[in-house]
């Protein structure tokens, strides 16, 4: 058994782990366990992104996806009731129908990739090897995933973190307008 071969199955164990919390997340109605486990889905991801050498996309996974979305989520839920209140059955079947046909075509597609570490992959013969070769000459920073996000997309990245930005005011603009800072501040 080979390297390959051994990070398939890590795959395969974390689609399943994604696939039982996905489905867990549609059976509660308690909203404190709802924001937990989608940390916890993002960890995965993360995690799975890592076994897929995406290493900077787990990164940003861990961080916005388990982190910043979290604690954003606990305090909207701060401003809610801590149930749900129940659903049809019709809606949670639907849910897991639309779920299932998801988890189902990524299988199906997990059979079409390549070998991992193959030198004739798309990732390794086209724009990557282009962005290596030039890079030093280019540039002249060696991490070459740091050259390319602060310097050949360096606007998208600025972009992104505008909108994560505004984002995080929207968000402090909406927990203070709910009238629980102007309570505090008149006595109430």
């Amino acid at each position: 058994m080979t390297g390959a071969d051994i990070t398939q199955y890590f795959d395969y164990l974390f689609m399943v782990m994604l696939l039982f919390i996905g489905l867990t997340i549609i059976r509660l109605q308690n909203l404190f366990a709802v924001v937990m486990l989608t940390g916890v889905y993002s960890l995965i991801a993360a995690a799975w992104f890592v076994s897929l050498g995406a290493a900077d996309v787990a990164i940003t996974e861990a961080a916005v996806g388990a982190g910043i979305s979290t604690v954003l989520l606990l305090a909207a839920m701060l401003l809610t009731a801590g149930e749900a209140k129940p659903t049809s059955a019709f809606r949670h079947w639907a849910a897991l129908v639309v779920m299932a046909a998801a988890g189902v075509a990524v299988f199906y597609a997990l059979g079409d990739l390549p070998v991992y570490g193959a030198a004739d992959t798309p990732a390794n013969t086209g724009p990557g090897m282009a962005y290596i070769e030039r890079t030093p000459d280019e540039i002249n920073i060696p991490n070459v995933v740091t050259a390319v996000l602060a310097s050949y997309r360096g606007f998208d990245t600025m972009g992104e973190v505008f909108v994560v930005f505004a984002a995080g005011v929207g968000v402090a603009l909406l927990l203070n307008l709910s009238g629980r800072g102007r309570r505090e501040e008149d006595g109430e």
